[in-house]
């Protein structure tokens, strides 16, 4: 069924249970994993000024090795994609350089405020993704 699947991993509690509903999809489907983390806009600007943001996309960076040596001990093939810039927008681009069948990301909460200033990962996704989504939702949620 899914022969390409993009993961979205943030090292966060949301993106953990991405991380394992996608990996049991992609064990089930026989499918290529590409696991992706995207640094946001704020990082993208201030990258060239200052250490803090170096450090935290080093953070980032950590997670996302951390989560590719999670699925390969679990004997998945896994390729790692690490961008800066606006989420949703490079989740879509990646899927799309990929040729992924299916997108997975976690579920996080915001309050209204957070969602209209931030916007959605998942709602521009359902718009703009080029192939099938799954919003990863864990069990206590």
């Amino acid at each position: 069924m899914y022969k390409t699947i993009l993961l979205a991993y943030d090292g966060s509690q949301d993106g953990l249970e991405a991380l394992r509903q996608g990996a049991d999809l992609a064990r089930l489907c026989r499918a290529r994993v590409h696991l992706c983390a995207v640094a946001g806009q704020a990082l993208d600007i201030a990258l060239s000024a200052a250490d803090l943001p170096e450090r935290e996309y080093d953070d980032i960076r950590r997670s996302l090795e951390e989560g590719a040596r999670s699925l390969r001990e679990s004997g998945l093939e896994v390729d790692v994609r690490l961008d800066v810039g606006n989420p949703p927008e490079k989740i879509g681009s990646m899927a799309r350089e990929v040729q992924a069948d299916l997108i997975v990301v976690g579920h996080r909460t915001q309050s209204a405020l957070l969602r209209w200033w931030n916007g959605s990962t998942g709602a521009f996704l359902l718009t703009h993704a080029p192939c099938s989504l799954l919003v990863a939702i864990a069990q206590h949620a």
